[in-house]
């Protein structure tokens, strides 16, 4: 299974994003919008960002009762949008109801199901009262999720294999908490891998976020990010 990447376009402006966004069209076709852009900049930005010719995964992380995710699913469905994401901790109603909004409104938006954030480990989940293990949380929630309707996941690559192993075949696996191997530390992320790696796992996509707002030449990091996942 091929796999591609996504910019988290986690920038505080537009007008940051402007330059790195020129530089990247035509090299890579994914940007993440998250709570910190479209917070900011709101529904217009998303228009904008698809209209440079991206495909958009929107990271709202939503988690509320069913009723009011799938009224949130069905204002969203308006946006040129490809990804969303729900937190699968909503429960199995809130996923299905997601799920019913989406078939009504946006047939081909792929609805993404948030596990155990890239930030969380064991001792984290500890803290607010989940004993299990991240591993095992995950695989928890992954096959909640696949239960109720929902075809993608995002989750740390440290449990692609795992994941691939027990749910089904057409799952797509977003994977954040990639950093290359030059990077010397991971900064807020707890459960990363390179991007080789998280592709032979068996991730379908990776988000990558500094390694490329943070280089000299973002076109040419998103390129040698691609050519690894080219050859993993």
């Amino acid at each position: 299974m091929a796999c591609d990447l996504i910019l988290a376009l986690d920038v505080p402006t537009r007008e940051a994003a402007a330059p790195i966004l020129r530089q990247l069209r035509g090299e890579l076709r994914w940007i993440k919008i998250g709570l910190q852009m479209f917070t900011a900049h709101g529904p217009d930005y998303v228009r904008e960002v698809a209209g440079l010719g991206f495909n958009i995964f929107l990271d709202l992380k939503l988690h509320d009762i069913p009723n009011t995710v799938a009224k949130a699913v069905e204002s969203l469905s308006v946006l040129p949008i490809q990804m969303l994401t729900l937190h699968t901790a909503g429960g199995g109603e809130m996923m299905r109801a997601a799920r019913a909004a989406q078939q009504k409104h946006k047939p081909d938006l792929l609805l993404l199901g948030v596990t155990v954030l890239t930030s969380m480990d064991s001792a984290g989940l500890n803290e607010i009262g989940v004993s299990a293990a991240s591993a095992d949380q995950v695989a928890r929630l992954g096959k909640l999720a696949a239960s109720s309707g929902l075809r993608g996941l995002v989750c740390s690559p440290l449990e692609v294999a795992m994941l691939r192993q027990q749910l089904p075949a057409d799952m797509q696996l977003i994977t954040p908490g990639i950093r290359l191997a030059s990077e010397a530390g991971t900064d807020d992320q707890k459960r990363v891998m390179t991007p080789a790696a998280a592709a032979r796992a068996g991730s379908t996509y990776i988000v990558v976020g500094r390694p490329i707002l943070q280089a000299p030449n973002p076109a040419a990091a998103a390129r040698a990010i691609l050519g690894e996942l080219s050859h993993p």
